[in-house]
């Protein structure tokens, strides 16, 4: 029985912080024992001749429009109708491709001319050089044939004017090939039937008569028309005869060509001389 109330409400703080206090002791050293950890690792030396990469910044994002060609009848593009080559306006590398190629055909191809030229001397050439290219020349030689042939045939068609015996004669004129022509070695031709008199036109009178009336007075007026007469072989849409008997030849024009700004100028005659 105790003596007074007072020590049923005793504290008891210091026999709780003592046991806590000695339990605290005893977690630190466990923790201490078991939980130790030892760090093995070693930062590598920096290298001076390592590349780092580039970080890119504030990268803007492309909007580039990108469309595909499945035959369409208005796709945007246009066809120049100098050179026949299609391209789209607006477009910069379009354009830069037209333009040069339009050069090219217009004005000739580019050339800086080489070391060793075959040159054919014509007396009657003022401006100008003639150079002769064979199938048997340098591969760089061939391939600027190439190149003007690839003109060629943008008006007188693909596959058919280069063959393994050709002979090709360049027109070179301020740095730029104007002209070409191709021949081939043949052995017989069939000459070009030339009009008989009788072909000529003539002139028929056709007459149409009316009459014009001013009053009690009447007029008779005849019209005369002048109309050619055609031939036969003008009927024929241009057709061209051939005799039936060949003749003996030693070369074959296969084609010839002139750049369209340098046109009306004797280029191909002086080529044709050339072959001459």
């Amino acid at each position: 029985m105790q003596s007074k109330i007072s020590a049923f409400f005793k504290s008891t703080t210091s026999d709780s912080s003592s046991v806590s206090a000695d339990n605290d002791d005893d977690l630190s050293i466990w923790e201490k024992q078991q939980h130790h950890i030892i760090n093995t690792y070693t930062r590598r030396p920096p290298n001076p001749n390592a590349v780092i990469p580039s970080v890119v910044k504030n990268k803007k994002r492309s909007y580039a429009q990108f469309h595909l060609d499945f035959g369409q009848s208005d796709f945007l593009l246009r066809a120049c109708s100098t050179c026949g080559i299609n391209f789209t306006p607006g477009d910069p590398d379009d354009e830069k491709s037209h333009n040069h190629f339009h050069k090219s055909y217009t004005q000739g191809i580019q050339f800086r001319g080489w070391t060793k030229e075959n040159v054919i001397p014509l007396p009657t050439l003022e401006a100008g050089r003639i150079i002769l290219v064979s199938e048997i020349d340098l591969t760089s030689h061939r391939r600027i044939v190439e190149q003007v042939v690839s003109m060629m045939e943008i008006e007188l068609g693909c596959g058919w004017i280069l063959h393994d015996l050709f002979k090709v004669y360049l027109f070179v004129s301020l740095h730029r090939v104007v002209g070409c022509l191709v021949a081939e070695p043949i052995e017989k031709a069939f000459k070009v039937v030339s009009g008989s008199p009788d072909s000529v036109k003539k002139r028929e009178v056709r007459t149409r008569s009316t009459t014009l009336r001013f009053g009690n007075v009447i007029f008779q007026r005849e019209v005369e028309k002048k109309v050619a007469s055609l031939s036969d072989s003008e009927r024929m849409e241009g057709a061209i005869f051939c005799d039936s008997k060949p003749t003996t030849a030693a070369c074959g024009i296969r084609a010839i060509w002139v750049a369209p700004s340098n046109r009306r100028k004797g280029i191909a005659s002086k080529l044709l001389d050339a072959v001459r």
